[in-house]
């Protein structure tokens, strides 16, 4: 069973391009949970015009921001393998298969992950892939502590890492962070060197494609390597 997890926020004007993209991918036995952090658009409205029983949707009572919307959509999917997804972008078709055959042909893969077309917010193409863009994938724990190299909307993973992954530690600066680096330390991650999606980059993105400061970054390093220690040591007494 596939379980597609979205975090939605005021997502009317691309979210319907982005659902459709993705209930012809799957079967009828897989969902897409998607937990709106109250949206003050009709996000919610759109979501529920589908009257598609695979569509979950959970309404926050307040704004909880995104780490905290997909730690949710995560914690309440049901799936073997989890996609995530992000609310305005366009999955191609091939997507689901493409990496769905990863995870069956090779059990030691815990989290797989795939290239992107960048596109603007007219859906026009611009340069480069986004990991050409950012030189390629690189594995291990160290390496992506440096600079990380997931992408959240990019990743599916096995549902086998939720207990190791969930709940996401305070202060992290980023969902996709701490599921890369959990992946790298108990199990292994595959990247698929081809676009099977459209990466949505317009004016309103919670994410950034440029960097924080260098004291910023520094910052979120040591959280991040403090939270993986003490989430390593948790799971070794549990």
């Amino acid at each position: 069973m596939i379980s597609v997890c979205m975090a939605s926020f005021n997502g009317s004007k691309y979210i319907e391009l982005q659902l459709e993209s993705i209930l012809i991918q799957i079967g009828s036995n897989d969902e897409i949970v998607i937990v709106d952090d109250s949206s003050t658009d009709d996000t919610v409205a759109i979501i529920e015009n589908f009257n598609d029983s695979r569509i979950r949707i959970f309404e926050n009572l307040d704004n909880i921001g995104v780490i905290g919307s997909f730690g949710r959509a995560i914690g309440l999917a049901k799936g073997d393998i989890i996609f995530l997804s992000d609310q305005d972008d366009i999955w191609l078709p091939t997507k689901v298969d493409k990496i769905m055959s990863v995870f069956l042909k090779d059990l030691d893969v815990t989290l797989c992950l795939t290239d992107a077309h960048i596109i603007d917010g007219f859906g026009e193409v611009k340069g480069e892939t986004y990991f050409k863009r950012r030189q390629g994938f690189k594995q291990g724990v160290l390496a992506n502590i440096i600079q990380n190299k997931f992408l959240g909307c990019a990743i599916a993973f096995r549902a086998s890492l939720i207990n190791r992954i969930l709940p996401f530690p305070s202060y992290i600066p980023a969902h996709d962070m701490w599921l890369g680096l959990i992946s790298e330390v108990y199990g292994r991650s595959f990247f698929i060197d081809e676009p099977l999606f459209s990466y949505r980059r317009h004016s309103a993105n919670v994410s950034s494609m440029t960097h924080e400061n260098l004291i910023k970054m520094l910052q979120w390093r040591i959280i991040l390597i403090f939270q993986l220690f003490r989430r390593v040591v948790i799971n070794l007494f549990h």
